[in-house]
């Protein structure tokens, strides 16, 4: 059992209060979509019926809406309702900031004054520290875990959550909302579309973070959703950590390792992590990442869009690609 406990009720989450902000929050940018623009029209009306119905316990959580994005990969998005986007607002609103404080600090996906930039910032920073100053040769794990969304178990889930939160009736809408998903294997998986998937597979991860933080007590660790890399002087040492991973995800997370996306590099060779590719002095842009942007500007060159993607090189070498947009 956990030593702290989330102290906010099952009232708290579902009170009109939440369930208000939660919207004001959650239609940011998005009142021009239909299905916004529907179910604003009676808004008050509806969210007196959504807190009624979570109020005497007959909330069902509805079938979601499916479709493909390319980003740049395939990925199946499974979008809900706007009546239950709006509750996994809510249910974030009071989730999100304790359960942030349980993560590691080397934890940088779907965080508040985390993501990328920061990600492989620290990762330059974790070299040096590693190679004391690029005189020692450092080596990288890279690992990826396979279906990483379609692969979580949710009964392990709730009984992570349930560590941590005491309130039955939190944990029953908690449990609501996830098992409302499923793909091939009932009891697995979780939708890429909700914002609650995203906290909870952190939450699920945190055990895999403290696992390799103060078990294997490895130093130079950071993960990125399903990705994480290892620094290390030793080779051997890095090898020799690959069979504990296996083991440890596959016992307690039953999750897997992608067979194709484990390796050890040196930096010197170039690392490919979180879309660019990582060498001691410096770090481009991922071809396919670089191919990918190319092609949208040129589809939808507005100015907004170059200068989302000017914003992005910034954090790279790519004065010869910065040259090439603004051409």
């Amino acid at each position: 059992m956990s030593k702290i406990q989330f102290q906010h009720t099952y009232n708290n989450i579902i009170s009109l209060e939440n369930l208000l902000e939660a919207w004001k929050e959650f239609v940011k940018r998005k009142r021009n979509r239909k299905d916004i623009q529907e179910f604003e029209r009676n808004l008050m009306s509806n969210i007196i019926s959504l807190h009624n119905n979570l109020s005497n316990m007959t909330y069902k959580h509805l079938v979601y809406e499916f479709f493909k994005i390319y980003d740049p990969k395939e990925r199946d998005i499974h979008k809900a309702s706007v009546r239950d986007r709006l509750l996994h607002h809510a249910l974030h609103r009071k989730l999100y900031l304790f359960f942030d404080r349980t993560f590691i600090s080397d934890s940088f996906s779907c965080r508040l004054d985390k993501g990328t930039h920061r990600a492989i910032d620290r990762f330059r920073r974790f070299f040096y520290k590693a190679s004391q100053n690029n005189t020692k040769t450092v080596h990288v794990l890279k690992c990826d875990i396979k279906k990483f969304f379609a692969s979580i178990d949710q009964d392990i889930l709730m009984n992570i959550l349930n560590k941590y939160i005491f309130d039955k009736d939190i944990l029953k809408l908690v449990s609501k909302i996830v098992s409302s998903f499923h793909l091939s294997e009932t009891g697995v998986g979780l939708p890429l579309g909700n914002l609650t998937s995203q906290l909870l597979v952190n939450i699920y991860m945190n055990e895999f973070d403290q696992f390799i933080k103060h078990k294997i007590k490895v130093k130079y660790y950071i993960r990125y959703a399903d990705d994480f890399v290892i620094l290390s002087k030793s080779k051997d040492w890095l090898e020799s950590l690959i069979p504990k991973i296996q083991l440890f995800l596959s016992e307690k997370l039953k999750l897997r390792l992608h067979p194709n996306k484990v390796s050890i590099k040196t930096l010197s060779s170039g690392i490919d992590f979180l879309g660019w590719v990582h060498f001691p002095y410096h770090r481009v842009l991922r071809t396919s990442t670089k191919k990918r942007m190319l092609r949208n500007i040129e589809n939808n060159p507005r100015p907004a869009t170059i200068a989302s993607y000017i914003g992005l090189l910034k954090h790279g070498n790519s004065y010869k690609l910065k040259k090439q947009i603004l051409r």
